[in-house]
């Protein structure tokens, strides 16, 4: 089984991103979704996911807070950033954390699904 974390702080784009990847993903899937990256941040490591999909864009913490404080080490996770939003240098700082694959583009599209659990 597949466990995957969504980490947003608006809960209609994470109900669209569960339900997507849950009809276009073959294998079984459990999901940990947080409104707060705060608080991700203190289950993540005991979560242990495979995938992590991550907003950047939140009060209180903000996807790039969760990303300093984040250890990879401590998880295998794979980590995309999902976002609405489309400035060059937030796309271009994702590049700069290792422990991110991808900066996708809110809302997430079956292309993008299909490329990353395959």
């Amino acid at each position: 089984m597949l466990t995957i974390v969504l980490i947003d702080d608006d809960p209609i784009s994470t109900f669209i991103t569960e339900k997507l990847i849950s009809r276009n993903v073959k294998e079984p899937c459990q999901f940990y979704k947080y409104l707060s990256a705060k608080a991700a941040l203190k289950e993540i490591y005991s979560i242990k996911p495979n995938y992590l999909f991550l907003d950047l864009n939140m009060p209180e913490m903000t996807g790039w807070d969760f990303l300093d404080n984040f250890n990879s080490e401590q998880t295998e996770a794979q980590i995309y950033i999902l976002s609405s939003s489309v400035d060059e240098r937030d796309i271009s700082k994702a590049s700069r954390y290792s422990v991110v694959k991808d900066y996708l583009s809110k809302p997430l599209i079956k292309k993008n699904i299909k490329s990353i659990f395959n």
